[in-house]
């Protein structure tokens, strides 16, 4: 089997945000999206992560319920990191790489939108 590739990842990505509901399909587009192969040392320095296979994914903007609609914000994007999450799913070997592909941009995307765990489930199986 041919792990899938980066380009792989960003099908998925995009297949799953494209997909929200209304109204968050809209505002969602808005979130540009970053796909690699591993999260850079500065960034794992940064957020005191020893093992860069703790990082699947990342959000990295002020979430639409913490923000102040006086002042402009810089757009959010959502990192995913293909290399964790392509060890994460060989170690669980109970689900798709689509499926856990999509459940890690379900929650970062949960950060952009300030989501509940109902919020969540409403999207994503996997937190019901």
């Amino acid at each position: 089997m041919i792990a899938p590739d980066l380009d792989d990842l960003r099908r998925i990505a995009e297949d799953t945000r494209d997909a929200f509901p209304a109204p968050f399909a809209g505002l969602a587009a808005e979130v540009r999206l970053v796909v690699s192969d591993w999260p850079d040392d500065d960034l794992l320095d940064e957020m005191e992560i020893e093992s860069a296979y703790e990082l699947t994914g990342l959000y990295d903007g002020v979430a639409l319920t913490e923000r102040d609609p006086s002042q402009p914000e810089p757009p959010s994007t959502v990192h995913l990191f293909r290399r964790p999450i392509l060890d994460e799913w060989a170690e669980r070997g109970d689900v798709t790489f689509a499926a856990l592909a999509a459940h890690v941009t379900v929650h970062e995307f949960a950060h952009h939108f300030g989501w509940s765990d109902a919020d969540i489930a409403r999207i994503d199986e996997w937190w019901t």
